[in-house]
């Protein structure tokens, strides 16, 4: 083998200088070092994620209503994954709200079915989605301002220190869910409204597709 060109003209090779090799390696160390630092943190588990777990377990011990056998605490989509208590109490009064109107349109849905119409002197429709499209525009807006002015009502009432969800009456002023009685009259009312909402949607179905706004529902499919 022939010796570098250097050698053969007469100069010795060159080195590098031992202050530049050093840097080359400190620079490789931290490269390997970041890493090596990526690749663990790719594994470990986050931190948000954690505490939102926590804080939903926590949410969890401290309710006694709503959270029922035999599902437990139910939700099948994880939309309670990593949320705080601050959403979890906003989900809860959506839940009651929603129930409440539910139990009203079921009943108002029968009284309308049945024939009575008080305020308009039955000159509606007993089918209740035919009397909506005859009413007139002036009873849709008393409608839409009596529901504004119990929307408006109730977030002034949300306010207030030591709310509840859901608590529009201020009951947790002068009892608390360490009252077996007052938490099952609670459990009452999100079990009721949970199958308002179901039965609403079924009776609604019933009318829209079927005709029929009666007391039986899916009757074509039994008859």
């Amino acid at each position: 083998a022939l010796p570098p060109a250097s050698c053969r003209q007469g100069h010795p090779a060159k080195k590098e200088p031992l202050q530049t090799n050093f840097g080359k390696m400190k620079i490789a160390s931290v490269l390997a070092g970041s890493a090596l630092v990526a690749s663990a943190s790719a594994f470990a588990p986050a931190t948000t994620a954690s505490r939102g777990t926590s804080a939903l377990n926590a949410w969890k011990d401290e309710t006694v209503v709503g959270i029922l056998p035999p599902v437990g605490f139910w939700d099948p989509l994880g939309l309670s994954q990593g949320k705080d208590d601050a959403t979890m109490s906003l989900y809860r009064e959506a839940e009651l709200k929603h129930g409440r109107v539910a139990m009203a349109a079921c009943l108002g849905w029968y009284i309308t079915a049945g024939g009575v119409h008080p305020a308009f002197n039955s000159a509606l429709s007993s089918d209740p989605l035919k009397a909506a499209q005859e009413l007139a525009p002036v009873g849709w807006l008393q409608f839409v301002l009596g529901c504004g002015a119990i929307e408006w009502l109730a977030e002034q009432i949300k306010d207030r220190p030591g709310y509840k969800a859901g608590d529009l009456l201020g009951a947790a002023y002068w009892v608390d869910d360490s009252d077996e009685g007052w938490v099952d009259y609670q459990n009452k009312e999100i079990q009721n409204g949970r199958l308002a909402m179901l039965a609403f949607m079924g009776i609604f179905v019933q009318d829209l597709y079927f005709g029929d706004y009666g007391d039986e529902i899916f009757k074509p499919m039994v008859s």
